[in-house]
């Protein structure tokens, strides 16, 4: 029953569309907005160090501590790869000074990628006034998917995290298509009660390129059905 939309990845072709410009929350799946403006924006290699409000965020996160200092390409790679809330809070307010005025940023991003019935408020998805559609996320992942620091971090099958006091993290894909095929390269997921299961998946094989945008299933198995998709359409 989910909304969901098939593009082509080279030329933003639609493929196939079910509910496409139905509004819905859309979970951690806008961490890609929020990706795509520090790895527009920002420095990648720049510190950042962590406040007190980036660790008061739930439930997923990684464990940062106030006043440890990170690239923000570390903080990148473990949102994108673990969907921490922590590294998201840390680099929107790092970016803007606050998350509010981040939100902002995320709404003109999106209008700039032709998604405009869009609204953020906050740059981890969990559940507030916010909305997106299968449409616009999909037009945000076709920009998201031209970055090369986003696909890099994007379709890590593992990554290790390096702690401040020295302790190491080994993080596994919250996007287990990764570890399922080399074919998938990435893209994001997002779980919450309000918003459903949703996934944004991108493929690539033999010059056919693919980004599938999934919200609000209820299916035991998004995984399974993603891959079902990109197989008919490579077919």
């Amino acid at each position: 029953s989910s909304d969901l939309i098939l593009i082509d990845a080279r030329t933003g072709r639609t493929i196939y569309q079910k509910n496409a410009d139905e509004p819905r929350q859309v979970a951690s799946t806008q961490k890609l907005i929020t990706g795509l403006i520090v790895a527009e924006q920002d420095p990648l290699d720049a510190p950042v160090t962590v406040a007190r409000e980036d660790t008061t965020v739930e439930p997923t996160k990684l464990g940062l501590r106030a006043g440890e200092t990170y690239t923000r390409r570390q903080l990148l790679r473990a949102m994108l790869v673990k969907s921490t809330n922590d590294c998201a809070a840390a680099l929107a307010r790092s970016h803007s000074g606050s998350l509010g005025v981040f939100a902002a940023e995320m709404d003109r991003l999106a209008a700039r990628c032709g998604a405009t019935c869009s609204h953020f408020v906050n740059p981890h998805g969990l559940p507030a006034r916010q909305h997106s559609t299968a449409r616009d996320m999909a037009r945000i992942a076709f920009r998201a998917y031209r970055n090369p620091d986003l696909r890099d971090a994007m379709a890590m099958r593992s990554y290790c995290f390096h702690f401040a006091n020295g302790k190491l993290c080994f993080l596994e894909p919250t996007n287990r298509l990764l570890l399922r095929s080399p074919f998938f390269n990435g893209m994001k997921t997002g779980y919450t009660e309000s918003a459903g299961k949703c996934l944004i998946s991108s493929y690539s094989k033999g010059g056919r390129e693919l980004i599938l945008v999934q919200l609000g299933s209820h299916a035991p198995r998004i995984f399974d059905d993603a891959q079902l998709l990109m197989a008919w359409a490579d077919s």
